[in-house]
């Protein structure tokens, strides 16, 4: 999924609206699976910050975890971002299209 939500938003590969509100929808999923997931790891970071004797390669083992979180979720927002610019790029388009094509009154 990943890969397809690159090619259509950086690559510009064609695609259509379905297409679009299909990686949209998966889109939302992986972000929202990707915010849970920083949550979770925030808190346990915060669990062991707290704690002193918590050994510092687990700190150091969940830092990680939530700066690659947080990376993956700028991604999934970036590209959610960019399917939202397409959608509205096909859409102007078909109407251009639409309006182009239609028989003129007089």
């Amino acid at each position: 999924m990943v890969i397809r939500l690159r090619e259509v938003v950086v690559g510009g590969e064609a695609t259509t609206e379905s297409e679009l509100r299909a990686l949209a929808d998966q889109a939302g999923g992986w972000a929202r699976a990707t915010e849970a997931q920083l949550r979770a790891a925030d808190a346990r970071l915060g669990k062991l910050n707290a704690d002193p004797a918590s050994p510092l390669a687990e700190m150091a083992e969940e830092i990680r975890r939530v700066d690659a979180l947080g990376e993956e979720l700028g991604e999934a927002r970036s590209l959610l971002a960019g399917l939202e610019e397409r959608a509205r790029e096909l859409r102007t388009a078909y109407l251009k299209h639409h309006a182009d094509s239609a028989p003129r009154l007089s």
